[in-house]
């Protein structure tokens, strides 16, 4: 099945119930969402044929009108991130074949300047805003204007969406994905969580990746549930959104997890109608598991997968972290998961060569929602995918029941002293002292270590080298070879992308060259 006869479903059942709400009071019931989003696949269908469309938005119904206008075309959608700047995203662009750009109030600056660089044949406007540039049109007027029907040669046997790639180790890539793919991954959310036709939804991470496109927002519109669109995260907003609405579902990302639970701390808001949050994109530690379960819901779900592979690999249902705290649980229903070992970036690791329990590895997965690959990049899809595997070069450890643990990134691993050193596990343990928030561990060249130990250290000003050098001597789970021998100390917190992750190569300039 295709995501789109799973949509057309969904306006046949649910026509009349509501499908969008936002922060600002709009609302939307799936007929109106249907209909609003063929008028834009004619409207684009009319001005630039089986040319893309990218989307520069917050999260809107702008944005998930875009979304379900790339199905009934059969042409993608172009997700840009509303964090770039305007050269890397005609950049995007360029490379995604986009001809139309369709743009908000809160990022006309960057459409304009994109404007001036990028070739686009289409320019349209969604907002109140003035937007002083030739040739741009109104979204609303556009909407307005156009048919309620489609050419029946539409959809397009094509791509419906293209994702970008997180970008923390290089440029971003392009990854395509067709009705299918999006299919399979939206089920696989709605069974994950149970979702059905009763649940509301907050919408908080941004539309434009995988996560919140395919683990959240089409498993919702599948079920015939509702969502409330939150524009820009604010974790006040989101306790209030998830009060007034009587939200059953919340994703969030570790970082905002932790705004979140600061914020319920003071607050108090009436959290007890979430019946599931989601959360994944960085290592959810077992406090942070606690806290949440404590203050938010006792239903956290943790998962796990990437850009690449749809809406997730794995998943834990909230009862797997009483046994197993922190595990990202098994694999998802569509996807076989294995945990092998680690082989250098340039090489691809053997599938045949699993971990034993209680071992680390790396996980590759197989599965149906697999994307085929990436757009104009050969070099990075021969290192990623190799037969029916995907390479995640996320190393795992695997305990005695066959939950995994994620370790690190295989590209983070350094050897130092002839030791095999993972910088993650020296961070938790940094992370454990009362006076630091976070932490990065890297390796830094030294003609003594080969690569020595080093730490940048985000602390309350209360400590120093020495007290930090003690508390790794002396902690229960760090091997005293791994402690860190030189640090840098600092009170601004660590630079992250819209997942969590921290923005490795950013702070280690910041401090090291």
């Amino acid at each position: 099945m295709k995501y789109l006869e799973a949509f057309e479903r969904t306006v046949r059942c649910h026509g009349a119930d509501t499908a969008i709400l936002t922060d600002d009071g709009r609302e939307f019931t799936y007929r109106e969402f249907d209909e609003r989003s063929t008028r834009l696949a004619a409207a684009l269908e009319e001005r630039v044929g089986d040319g893309r469309c990218a989307v520069l938005a917050l999260n809107s119904p702008t944005a998930v009108e875009s979304m379900i206008a790339g199905h009934k075309r059969g042409t993608a959608t172009v997700q840009l991130s509303f964090r770039g700047e305007a050269a890397e995203l005609v950049e995007m662009a360029d490379t995604a074949d986009a001809e139309a750009l369709v743009f908000d109030d809160a990022n006309a600056d960057t459409a304009l300047a994109m404007l001036d660089r990028g070739e686009f044949d289409v320019a349209i406007h969604a907002g109140d805003r003035d937007v002083d540039a030739d040739g741009v049109e109104s979204y609303d007027d556009v909407l307005a204007a156009a048919s309620t029907t489609l050419p029946e040669a539409l959809p397009r046997d094509g791509h419906c969406s293209v994702f970008y790639t997180s970008g923390t180790t290089s440029r971003p890539k392009a990854v395509e994905f067709d009705g299918e793919q999006m299919w399979l991954g939206a089920i696989q959310g709605v069974m994950e969580h149970g979702i059905d036709v009763t649940d509301t939804a907050v919408v908080t991470t941004p539309w434009y990746h995988m996560v919140t496109s395919d683990a959240w927002l089409y498993p919702h519109f599948l079920a015939g549930a509702s969502v409330v669109l939150h524009s820009s995260f604010d974790p006040a907003e989101v306790l209030e959104l998830v009060e007034e609405h009587d939200a059953t579902g919340l994703l969030a990302v570790p970082t905002q997890l932790n705004a979140l639970n600061d914020v319920q701390a003071d607050a108090g808001y009436d959290t007890s109608s979430l019946s599931y949050i989601r959360t994944g994109g960085a290592i959810v530690t077992e406090d942070l598991v606690e806290r949440t379960q404590e203050l938010l819901s006792e239903q956290l779900y943790n998962t796990y997968g990437m850009t690449e592979a749809g809406p997730d690999l794995t998943f834990a249902h909230p009862s797997a972290q009483e046994e197993h705290p922190g595990t990202i649980g098994k694999e998802a229903f569509s996807w076989e998961i294995r945990v092998v070992e680690a082989a250098p970036v340039t090489e691809h690791p053997d599938p045949d060569a699993t971990v034993d329990p209680g071992e680390q590895g790396e996980i590759i997965a197989r599965g149906p929602g697999k994307s085929d690959g990436y757009i104009d990049n050969d070099d990075a899809q021969q290192k990623s995918y190799f037969g029916e595997w995907l390479r995640t070069r996320d190393v795992a450890r695997v305990d005695e029941d066959g939950y995994l643990y994620i370790v690190d990134r295989v590209d983070n691993m350094f050897t130092s002293g002839g030791e095999n050193i993972y910088p993650a596990e020296v961070e938790e343990a940094l992370e454990d002292h009362p006076a630091v928030s976070e932490a990065l561990v890297f390796g830094l060249e030294d003609g003594h270590w080969g690569k020595k130990v080093t730490a940048i250290v985000v602390t309350d000003g209360s400590v120093d080298d020495d007290d930090l050098d003690e508390h790794c001597v002396t902690h229960d789970s760090l091997a005293k070879f791994k402690r860190p021998r030189e640090y840098a100390l600092r009170s601004e917190p660590l630079p992250r992308t819209d997942t969590g992750t921290v923005k490795r190569e950013q702070v280690i300039a910041e401090h090291f060259e």
